[in-house]
């Protein structure tokens, strides 16, 4: 792993123990520049969320226009230890995300190289320079132990 993705990998893996404990999908989301950290999805419950299908990364990205003072977040990272779907990429095309680093792929809704690659999709006036694979494993099991602890099976694969 990269020296510049250690610390902040360290923080969204945090972020995504957060969620799971508050019982939300384990994913994790921070936003830094760089100095560091400069927002985090915090302890946001998405059922507590005035809006309709927000996901951690778009209160991560939320927070961090607040601490900026703009929606603009050219030069800046969001580290996830879940690939985007297609709202998240979709609005961080139009925050101009800088970089975006994630950990495991999503076969099902993936959209920075799965299932569609928006990120990447010269057409639109911004792209995202991706690190995908970033502690995938651990990210997926994550995810598939919340899942099989949610659904009381031992293994979701053999239903």
């Amino acid at each position: 792993m990269p020296w510049w993705i250690e610390d902040q990998w360290k923080l969204a893996m945090r972020e995504a123990r957060n969620a799971e404990e508050m019982g939300e999908v384990p994913v994790g989301a921070v936003i830094t520049d760089a100095d560091g950290m400069l927002s985090r999805a915090d302890s946001i419950s998405r059922f507590q969320s005035t809006t309709d299908g927000a996901c951690r990364r778009l209160f991560a990205m939320r927070e961090a226009a607040k601490a900026t003072g703009n929606y603009r977040l050219a030069g800046l990272t969001l580290y996830c230890t879940m690939e985007p779907c297609v709202m998240c990429a979709g609005a961080m095309v139009h925050a101009r995300i800088k970089r975006l680093v994630y950990g495991a792929a999503d076969a099902r809704a993936g959209a920075s190289g799965s299932i569609y690659n928006i990120l990447a999709d010269t057409r639109l006036n911004h792209q995202v320079e991706v690190v995908a694979g970033v502690m995938e494993e651990e990210c997926r099991a994550i995810v598939q132990k919340f899942f099989e602890k949610k659904s009381g099976r031992s293994n979701p694969k053999n239903v």
